[in-house]
């Protein structure tokens, strides 16, 4: 391994120059102690600390060692309000695959033969083609962090961004059944299945269609009312950090599904208590469970009750992120695709800037027309 040591200024007895010795070249500098010489070691030292500073790196690192050390830092940067996000489950599921086929292999010896035996690797487990692809750019978003921590040499992360996403029809990667509608009769089936805050919280995304991890996280304080179509602003969403917005406006249909469960005295406290829904439960049946309920339902909880819903009724399951799209389709028939895309959520970063307060207006007139 090459010395970390600075070369010296030394004097070639023979001479009578300065000199310096940088990776086996004696570089002459002129008579040893003049200002010049100084200079010249000086501009040759610097030369050579800049050709380190672009190869450095910890020659014998593992994919293993590597990925250890990522993930601590993927502890502590994948949190939104104090809590991981479900990026940070993505991640690891990601560079599982990497562990498996590479654990041992060095950082530096990685390139794109290797990274396509990893996403070999995910097809012969049965993943679709999007979620391979999403995997590999995690698997390059963990080199990209190893380059900017001079882990990685930046030619190892350069040859695997010249690796291309796998293209519908050209792989044996499965493609994605696409996400449906959930059908209303199946909808209206499991009525008599579930509490009254999860048949309140499927309205009420038909009647907004919201994201499944929004309704769940809707407190009283988020709640807007002084108007006639209501507003409920998103602290905690998909984009947040990207420092956009997410407003859901809710209508008057909607506002009779919701008012019942809104709690002015405990304004931050969650909307839809699970916690309420078990004494409502334990009233009729006399049945107690071993475990306390959570103080709020999460998008497991929430998907966990209408799938067991529709396995009672008999229906085909269908899960609460398809109520979005049967929402959507229903709203696209009333008004145009800008004002749906608002209503949505799915502003682009450069229109949100640009015609958000249009779109609002709009999304509040279709909301007051439909919720």
């Amino acid at each position: 391994m090459p010395s970390n040591r600075v070369p010296k200024y030394g004097r070639h007895k023979g001479t009578g120059q300065a000199r310096v010795v940088i990776d086996g070249q004696h570089i002459y500098l002129g008579p040893y102690g003049s200002d010049a010489s100084k200079r010249r070691y000086r501009e040759a030292v610097r030369r050579w600390q800049d050709r380190r500073a672009a190869v450095l790196v910890t020659p014998d690192i593992s994919i293993g060692q590597l990925v250890l050390l990522y993930d601590a830092h993927v502890r502590e940067h994948y949190v939104k309000n104090g809590r991981p996000t479900s990026e940070r489950l993505c991640i690891r599921a990601a560079l599982r695959f990497i562990v498996l086929t590479d654990r041992d292999t060095l950082v530096r010896n990685f390139g794109p033969r290797r990274f396509k035996a990893v996403r070999g690797a995910m097809i012969s487990a049965g993943h679709c083609r999007r979620t391979i692809n999403q995997n590999g750019r995690r698997i390059r978003r963990l080199f990209r962090w190893g380059v900017g921590e001079e882990l990685v040499p930046a030619d190892v992360l350069a040859a695997l961004e010249a690796v291309d996403g796998l293209k519908a029809g050209r792989t044996q990667a499965r493609e994605k059944t696409p996400v449906g509608n959930a059908p209303l009769k199946d909808v209206v089936a499991i009525r008599q299945h579930v509490s009254a805050q999860i048949w309140a919280m499927v309205r009420l995304q038909l009647r907004t269609a919201m994201r499944p991890g929004e309704i769940v996280a809707m407190r009283t304080c988020d709640v807007d009312m002084s108007g006639e179509t209501w507003r409920y602003d998103v602290r905690d969403h998909k984009t947040e950090h990207h420092g956009r917005r997410r407003v859901v406006f809710i209508g008057p249909k909607a506002q009779r599904v919701l008012r019942p469960f809104l709690k002015p005295d405990e304004p931050e406290t969650f909307v839809f208590s699970p916690i309420e829904a078990e004494i409502t439960r334990n009233r009729v049946s006399k049945a107690g469970r071993r475990r306390a309920p959570r103080p709020h339902y999460d998008v497991a909880s929430y998907r966990r009750a209408v799938q067991r819903a529709c396995e009672r009724a008999g229906v085909s399951v269908w899960f609460p992120n398809q109520l979005r799209h049967t929402a959507a389709t229903i709203m696209r028939q009333k008004a145009d695709l800008e004002t749906v895309r608002t209503v949505l959520g799915h502003a682009s970063a450069v229109t949100s800037e640009i015609y958000a307060e249009r779109d609002w207006q709009s999304a509040r007139r279709l909301i007051a027309d439909c919720g």
